[in-house]
């Protein structure tokens, strides 16, 4: 019998579930469930984790069959969205996107709106009566692709966008005429054929398959490495890929994106909390490439879209008994569904998200035990500032990771280890983090971004490391390559003292003095449901 590697989810016909993550890795095998659930869900197909460990054991080789497998699950999309791939008049687009059974937020890669080419893009334009969207679109994929597939660096396409920012006098993406993203489209093909000696590839299907392949190796990425011997994971299990159907949240004022979690994920109070942005795409939201909209806006924005949206959450959280980290897209006021998974969350807020299911009756006190891991509780005890000092505040941004903490500044992730390596404490100031950042992040002491909101990369990183985090300095200007930076009128150099209050948000000059923070109600409940059970390894 064949081996079967790949697996829908299309409403009725899907093929995958949950507890599928071995196979189909976490987004692969929610996005199934989802389906099941009848969220609305853009339908697509996961390739397996076991092509992966077939194709990076066998050098680089797909195993047998599987691109005719492929173009198989391909040809039925086409069917279930009524498009073609690659089609001149109304294109079929997707994205390909990494999943292993574990969150390994930003480490391994994705490329939205593939299929795109010269002669695609003008029917996408025709089709949605948008040309500004469509070329929006393909500059988009020609950067991603560029940057996972042809190993181009992202910073020589940002580099491009932000020449023509300065040229013509504008803040945003967003901003940006139709004439200019064909520029842009133009600058950036000129890049990919001045890097590889070759032409940006204009075949769908070659795009596909190299795509594909792409994410296979990402797998074995440096960063990607590093954060597996971080965490204890297995370098054997492989990631899977899931090709979805695109939906488009830069379409214009009645399309968003955001990443959502369905409590707070530094705190724990049960509140709908996270961030989205009107006409962008995911990545805009997880990069930080401007500070988004806090989700409460949407209420007002988009009162239908905030309560379908309020609905699906509520019913996530309840199907899966614990705290939900969501994507979504609004495109043309139509709410999708892109991804759930486990919210990662530091200690304090595992502790009271844990003590408050047990109250809902959605798990027990022994359930609860186990939702924090042993190896989190030492982040319970994590610094906040001396109430009785006094403070030179420089700044203010969005606390997006709680605690303290104070140390020297350095601006790249290399500067962060070698203090760490004396011993010395370490700041890291960025514009943004990327994935690449990840070693930097783990020894410093805090991270303060200039860009970015509450469910940016720094964000979300910092708050599963317990490490205090500031995002969103809107008035901070990062010069990394002259080390120093800019903030509330002062000039700060490489190793001036700096202290940061990743609660409050605060960017303050100096060391401050520190305290260990106070036991909270929930942690003093769960010690006593320890003592009951027995079973906590503390």
């Amino acid at each position: 019998m064949t081996k079967k590697y790949i697996y829908a989810f299309a409403g009725e016909k899907t093929d995958g579930k949950a507890d599928m993550k071995n196979l189909l890795g976490g987004k692969g095998a929610n996005l199934a469930e989802m389906a099941s659930l009848g969220i609305n869900v853009p339908p697509g197909f996961t390739i397996s984790t076991d092509a992966c460990v077939y194709y990076l054991k066998n050098k680089n080789k797909l195993p047998p069959k599987l691109w005719n497998e492929v173009l198989a699950q391909l040809a039925d999309l086409e069917k279930t969205i009524e498009k073609k791939f690659g089609d001149s008049n109304d294109p079929l687009l997707v994205s390909v996107r990494s999943g292993a059974r574990v969150s390994m937020p930003g480490m391994m890669d994705t490329v939205l709106n593939l299929g795109l080419n010269e002669s695609s893009v003008l029917g996408l334009a025709k089709k949605t009566q948008n040309e500004w969207f469509a070329f929006d679109t393909y500059r988009r994929f020609i950067s991603m692709f560029g940057n996972v597939v042809l190993n181009i660096s992202g910073e020589s396409f940002e580099s491009i966008l932000e020449k023509e920012k300065l040229k013509r006098g504008i803040k945003f993406d967003t901003d940006f005429s139709v004439r200019d993203l064909k520029a842009i489209v133009k600058k950036f093909k000129a890049l990919v054929l001045r890097e590889t000696k070759k032409k940006f590839p204009d075949d769908p299907m070659k795009q596909l398959r190299m795509a594909v392949e792409a994410v296979f190796s990402s797998w074995n990425t440096d960063r990607a490495v590093v954060y597996r011997k971080m965490n204890g994971f297995s370098h054997d299990w492989g990631t899977a890929v899931t090709v979805q159907s695109m939906v488009f949240g830069n379409m214009g004022r009645t399309s968003a994106t955001g990443v959502a979690f369905t409590r707070n994920p530094a705190t724990g109070e049960n509140k709908f909390f996270g961030e989205y942005m009107i006409n962008a795409q995911g990545e805009d939201v997880v990069a930080g490439i401007r500070t988004p909209n806090s989700i409460n806006q949407l209420e007002i924005e988009m009162p239908e879209i905030y309560q379908d949206l309020v609905s699906v959450y509520q019913k996530l959280e309840k199907h899966y008994k614990d705290m939900q980290d969501i994507e979504f897209t609004i495109e043309n006021q139509k709410l999708y569904l892109l991804q759930t998974r486990s919210g990662k969350r530091t200690a304090e807020s595992a502790i009271k998200v844990a003590v408050d299911m047990v109250d809902e009756g959605l798990i027990n006190k022994r359930e609860a035990l186990m939702r924090v891991p042993a190896d989190q509780l030492d982040q319970i005890f994590h610094p906040m500032i001396d109430p009785k000092a006094k403070l030179k505040i420089l700044g203010k941004g969005l606390g997006a990771s709680p605690g303290a903490a104070a140390g020297k500044i350095v601006f790249t992730p290399e500067r962060a280890q070698e203090l760490a390596k004396n011993n010395e404490d370490a700041i890291l100031v960025r514009m943004e983090t990327s994935p690449e950042d990840i070693l930097g992040m783990s020894v410093a002491q805090g991270i303060i971004t200039a860009k970015g909101g509450m469910t940016s990369h720094a964000a979300v990183v910092a708050r599963a490391m317990g490490k205090a985090c500031v995002s969103g300095v809107e008035e901070l200007n990062v010069n990394s390559k002259s080390k120093q930076c800019r903030l509330g009128g002062v000039k700060l150099k490489e190793l001036s003292h700096l202290t940061l209050d990743g609660s409050a948000g605060l960017v303050i000059d100096g060391l401050v003095p520190l305290i260990q923070s106070r036991l909270t109600r929930s942690f003093t409940r769960m010690v006593t449901w320890a003592d009951d059970v027995r079973t906590l390894k503390v």
